[in-house]
C-alpha cells in the first residue's frame, strides 16, 4: 500500500528556516518524479521543487523557491526533503509530497500525494 509520511511544518518567522521530510513505503521514490506541491487559496496548487526520476542532481524548482529552497532524495531511505530558508509569509500554505510518472516539465498530474504539512510564515 502507498504511503507518505510528512513532517517538518509549523510557524516560523519572516527569514526562518523549516525542514520537511517525506518518506514513502509501497514505493519507490527514484522511479518517479518527486517533488514538493504548495496550495494556497486563491493560488490552488504549484510545484515549488522536483527531482526527476532516475537522476542524480536534475532539480527542478518554481521561481518564488529558486535560491530559498533546496529538494533532496535520500534513495536509501526513501525519503525526500525540502530545506525552506529564508522563509517569507507568501510561502504560506499546505505542502504536499507528491510523485508522478512523468517529469517534472510535463507531469501526468501528481495522482500519488501525501495528506500535507502545513507551513505558515508570519511577517
Amino acid at each position: 500500500q502507498l504511503q507518505f509520511v510528512e513532517s517538518g511544518g509549523g510557524l516560523v518567522e519572516s527569514g526562518g528556516s523549516l525542514r520537511l521530510s517525506c518518506t514513502a513505503s509501497g514505493i519507490t521514490l527514484y522511479n518517479f518524479a518527486i517533488g514538493w506541491l504548495r496550495e494556497t487559496p486563491g493560488k490552488g496548487s504549484e510545484v515549488v521543487a522536483c527531482i526527476n526520476a532516475k537522476t542524480i542532481d536534475s532539480a527542478y524548482y518554481g521561481d518564488t523557491a529558486l535560491g530559498r529552497f533546496t529538494v533532496l532524495r535520500d534513495n536509501t531511505k526513501n525519503t525526500l526533503y525540502l530545506q525552506m530558508d529564508n522563509l517569507r509569509p507568501e510561502d504560506t500554505g499546505v505542502y504536499y509530497c507528491a510523485a508522478d510518472r512523468g517529469s517534472c516539465s510535463f507531469p501526468l498530474g501528481w495522482n500519488y500525494r501525501g495528506q500535507g504539512t502545513q507551513v505558515t510564515v508570519s511577517s
